[in-house]
């Protein structure tokens, strides 16, 4: 399964960014060890469901520290007996773009 991802905390920096909190989540799906990708929207994870949900997880705990109040908005492929689908789908839509 393939999970996009994004993660808020409010009350932090006074100008309203979440940078900083948001590098944390960041930090803890690169040291997962699952394939990923981070974008200027959201953080996509790929792997089996039990894997993904854990990092998610974890992220969001980690995004939040400091925080009352964290918002997470989260969109799921989940499609059995795929691997590698992060960038095969991007390959797929290069190569009708070609």
């Amino acid at each position: 399964m393939i999970v996009a991802f994004s993660v808020s905390p409010s009350g932090g920096d006074p100008d309203g960014g979440v940078s900083e909190a948001v590098s944390k989540a960041v930090r803890v799906v690169r040291e997962s060890g699952l394939p990923n990708s981070t974008n200027a929207m959201f953080t996509n994870v790929e792997g089996s469901w039990d894997e993904v949900m854990d990092v998610v997880k974890r992220a969001v705990e980690a995004a939040g520290e400091g925080s009352a109040r964290v918002g997470l908005v989260l969109k799921a492929d989940i499609r059995p007996g795929y691997e590698g689908q992060l960038e095969a789908k991007v390959e797929r839509i290069e190569e009708h773009l070609a």
